[in-house]
């Protein structure tokens, strides 16, 4: 049986895209009718709406899909979580990890579904600090925890490829809530993120 890759995007999107993407590379000085080009603005189109498609996704509905009643009150942490984001100021990638925990107050989810929560903010264009809090937000509503904390490590393109061209640089951003602004907890998790427990 041939290979066979199936992908589903939006028609008139794609296009409108394709078009634009196409005028694109012909206002930077290259023949988008040349061959190694010809389905680069094909390509770009899909490869935006899969870097975006968490316009299309409901963080809440996520988390609430698999929400459980347990009687616990002892902090959860999903740590290294990988994140892949477009800078919307120059629309260049950056990418690191998120550390996210929450301490229940009768309810908790799925640990998966916090990495998809974080998939859903990271997939837009995005700035790091809002990103930070949108994630804490999404947990602390639907789950009313006794407290929420998330810390973003990232690297930004926009800031080694151009600009500044600073290599090395990174960015780290936090958002606490309820008993992480406490300093015991949040000594606690930023302990727990900072060692390697494996």
């Amino acid at each position: 049986m041939a290979y066979r890759k199936i992908e589903q995007y939006d028609e008139n999107t794609t296009s409108g895209l394709m078009i634009n993407y196409k005028e694109v590379l012909n206002l930077i000085g290259e023949d988008a009718e040349r061959e190694g080009l010809q389905k680069t603005p094909e390509r770009l189109a899909k490869a935006m709406q899969f870097l975006t498609q968490g316009y299309q996704l409901d963080a809440k509905a996520i988390i609430n899909s698999a929400k459980f009643h347990e009687p616990v009150n002892e902090m959860i942490l999903v740590k290294d979580i990988e994140i892949y984001s477009m800078c919307e100021h120059h629309m260049l990638p950056f990418f690191g990890k998120a550390h996210v925990a929450y301490i229940p107050n009768e309810w908790i989810t799925g640990l998966s579904k916090i990495a998809r929560v974080v998939d859903v903010f990271a997939r837009r264009l995005q700035v790091q600090e809002r990103l930070t809090v949108e994630i804490m937000n999404a947990i602390k509503e639907t789950l009313n925890p006794l407290g929420v904390a998330v810390v973003i490590e990232a690297k930004h393109m926009c800031m080694m490829m151009r600009g500044v061209q600073k290599q090395n640089s990174s960015t780290t951003t936090s958002a606490f809530s309820g008993e992480f602004e406490k300093n015991s907890s949040r000594n606690e998790f930023l302990k727990l993120i900072s060692n390697d427990l494996h």
